[in-house]
């Protein structure tokens, strides 16, 4: 078993940014202090809880025992919606945030969606007062969550911030363990920000294991503005969870490369 991908290695990853220099903010927090955090070095320090929400715990248990605060997204289907878990991830300070797919849900019918937006956001609101919200890529739907708000306005629903449109990735890198692998945009439907992308991969930032995102950070080559991306389905030190994730993860990334070939 590789050392990567397990809560030690987040651990370590963790603990190299805080050595280094950077501070660590929530979206929330990104948000609302845009113009404080902009002369520092900073991690907004985020996690898509997809599937398996108690492997979500244990990464809030390990940045609670190091003081720091990450914005946690969760789906409404029950892998990910776990009332015990995002209570007890709340209690440690943590942000709640809605990891939103009404589209999908409803089928592409517009008006059902944003009923159901706002019904589930005001069930998220039970554990946290949810001010930031963020699209769940669902690759396999054709549906892209964000085209809601073609037609409404997040901010009517008390919302300040969604990283696809309100992080300026001019300014900030964006560091994602989509593929189980820090450097799969390639095979990413719609976890990625393509227009700075390219850009990113010509200064050299692309970045394959956790190991080189580390050595990045200690010989001062990664950014000093970051959001950083993970689904905690994917850390874990349980050997056999770690092995299953991995071939999984192997399978969809060959068929998200085709479908984005196709794409």
């Amino acid at each position: 078993m590789s050392s990567d991908f397990t809560l030690k290695k987040y651990s370590e990853l963790l603990q190299v940014l805080n050595d280094n220099g950077f501070h660590f903010a929530t979206f929330e927090q990104y948000c609302t202090d845009k113009l404080v955090l902009s002369g520092t070095k900073y991690v907004i320090l985020r996690h898509d809880v997809d599937l398996k929400a108690e492997n979500s715990l244990a990464t809030a248990k390990i940045e609670h025992s190091l003081g720091l605060n990450a914005s946690y997204y969760f789906r409404v289907v029950e892998q990910s919606n776990k009332p015990e878990v995002i209570r007890a991830i709340a209690e440690m300070g943590h942000e709640i945030g809605y990891h939103y797919e009404d589209m999908t849900i409803c089928g592409g019918n517009v008006e059902i969606a944003i009923e159901h937006f706002e019904k589930q956001l005001a069930y998220f609101r039970q554990f946290y007062p949810v001010k930031t919200i963020c699209m769940h890529g669902a690759p396999r739907s054709k549906y892209d969550g964000r085209d809601l708000w073609k037609i409404f306005d997040y901010h009517n629903f008390g919302i300040i911030g969604e990283p696809y449109f309100d992080v300026d990735f001019s300014k900030v890198f964006y560091l994602t363990d989509t593929g189980r692998r820090w450097d799969g945009f390639n095979v990413s439907l719609r976890d990625k920000v393509p227009i700075y992308q390219d850009e990113w991969v010509r200064q050299g930032l692309v970045y394959h294991s956790t190991d080189e995102v580390i050595d990045a950070i200690e010989s001062e080559k990664l950014p000093k503005q970051i959001m950083m991306t993970t689904h905690p389905q994917r850390w874990t030190d349980q050997i056999g969870e770690w092995l299953k994730e991995k071939a999984m993860q192997s399978t969809k990334n060959m068929v998200k490369g085709l479908m984005v070939r196709l794409n």
